[in-house]
């Protein structure tokens, strides 16, 4: 069966490094700044959808930013060979620009996302992929748009122009709380490839601590398109050799502890 939806950064359920500003680094005007970041979390969850099939996951990232606006870095978690075929990790490598124009916040990004060793055995098809995300924010309010550029995506085999509608608010509720919600829609493109189009939403809260930790929550929800999603398997088999099957999108919540240094 073919597999579907991979984690996004800004659509994770805990974010990996938060994004820097220029007024946030503590860096020689003109230098770049460097914030790696761990976390671990009782499940990885990305667009509504379960990457370690309920179970918990270890992540780390680096980015690397600039005050001109210019931005790189690389992330990386632990995923399931349940829901992602032959696969056991996940690495993303991302880089953009961004930018204000008087209250309006913009950003241009590609993200390329690689999967070790996975690969649909039926149709000899990579996991890898790359988007291009535009975004404008407002206050805590953002809004992306993720555009599959790669011939493939996520496993599912000429589907380029894949789209994913992000809209969300981060909103800062004083003592180092903020509110996190998120509205997802996606659309898979590509002949016979809509069966795994899918919306999700999420609401949950951070709470950031002295010393670059932080606690995050949240509870999420996927509904498919169709029933493509109900009895999901990619053949992994159980203790008792039958194979696991499980519904990604069914509603979840999970917690995080992060640290940035």
């Amino acid at each position: 069966m073919n597999s579907l939806i991979s984690r996004l950064l800004p659509v994770c359920l805990l974010a990996a490094a938060p994004a820097l500003h220029a007024e946030d680094s503590k860096a020689a005007p003109g230098a770049l700044s460097l914030t790696p970041t761990l976390s671990f979390t009782s499940q990885y969850v990305s667009r509504g959808m379960r990457q370690t099939w309920g179970r918990p996951a270890l992540q780390a990232g680096l980015d690397v930013t600039h005050p001109s606006g210019w931005s790189f870095g690389t992330w990386t978690s632990t995923v399931s060979d349940r829901f992602i075929e032959g696969g056991r990790v996940e690495w993303d490598l991302y880089g953009g620009y961004a930018g204000t124009l008087g209250p309006l916040g913009y950003s241009l990004s590609l993200v390329h996302y690689r999967y070790p060793g996975a690969r649909i055995q039926a149709t000899n098809t990579r996991y890898d992929y790359t988007e291009l995300v535009p975004g404008l924010s407002f206050q805590s309010l953002y809004l992306r748009y993720y555009r599959t550029v790669s011939r493939d995506f996520f496993g599912i085999t000429d589907a380029r122009d894949t789209g994913y509608l992000d809209l969300g608010v981060n909103h800062e509720l004083g003592g180092g709380y903020t509110l996190n919600l998120h509205l997802g829609d996606g659309r898979v493109a590509g002949a016979g490839n809509a069966a795994w189009d899918w919306r999700d939403a999420k609401a949950g809260a951070t709470k950031t601590f002295d010393g670059g930790w932080s606690i995050a929550a949240a509870y999420t929800r996927a509904w498919g398109a169709t029933d493509a999603y109900d009895r999901y398997t990619t053949g992994v088999p159980r203790a008792d050799g039958q194979p696991a099957i499980s519904n990604p999108a069914k509603g979840t919540f999970a917690v995080s502890v992060a640290r940035s240094f």
